[in-house]
């Protein structure tokens, strides 16, 4: 089951969901629209290899602007941090969003239990489109979940990625053994 409009606001009543900064005009009927943060990323280099750290170069996108290109990945980051205790948190675009040709993740739209932090956004985008901070990129979608979680993504010892950050953050990858 997805979360109401109603129970989001009871679940972030009693803290168990968290969003910084909340703004009530951005609560739909069952989502939450987040925006897209100041800082992006690019990979240093145009070949990745999934066994060494591959290391980004970040910037502010500009009061103008910034045009994503077709065939190079980008890292954004969302402006809303967000804590989820007791649900599953989805991340996925928004339809505005996908009309532009902009997809907001590869693979990685679904948070954990006890996920907190920014999102960190996989962008591409079909053709040159220009992009904006604080611009609506998405919406965060909320599942019940069945069962009690024995730990929480904070908890697990092999969690890469809980580090409080407002820019976008490269894999990690490279920490895993194979």
């Amino acid at each position: 089951m997805i979360l109401s409009d109603k129970r989001i606001l009871e679940e972030i009543d009693n803290g168990s969901i968290v969003i910084e900064p909340f703004k009530r005009e951005c609560l739909g009927s069952n989502s939450y629209d987040v925006h897209l943060g100041k800082h992006i990323a690019t990979y240093r280099n145009r070949v990745l290899d999934a066994r060494v750290h591959n290391e980004v170069d970040a910037f502010e996108i500009p009061k103008e602007g910034f045009v994503l290109q077709p065939n190079t990945l980008y890292l954004g980051v969302t402006m809303e941090y967000t804590e989820t205790h007791k649900h599953i948190p989805f991340l996925e675009g928004k339809s505005s969003t996908g009309r532009l040709g902009i997809d907001i993740h590869a693979t990685a739209g679904k948070g954990d239990v006890g996920f907190c932090n920014t999102w960190t956004l996989e962008i591409s985008c079909m053709q040159p489109v220009r992009v904006y901070a604080g611009m609506p990129i998405g919406q965060l979608i909320y599942f019940v979940i069945d069962g009690e979680v024995e730990s929480s993504y904070t908890q697990k010892s092999n969690a890469k990625y809980t580090n409080r950050s407002t820019r976008p953050v490269e894999s990690m990858m490279w920490k895993n053994t194979f």
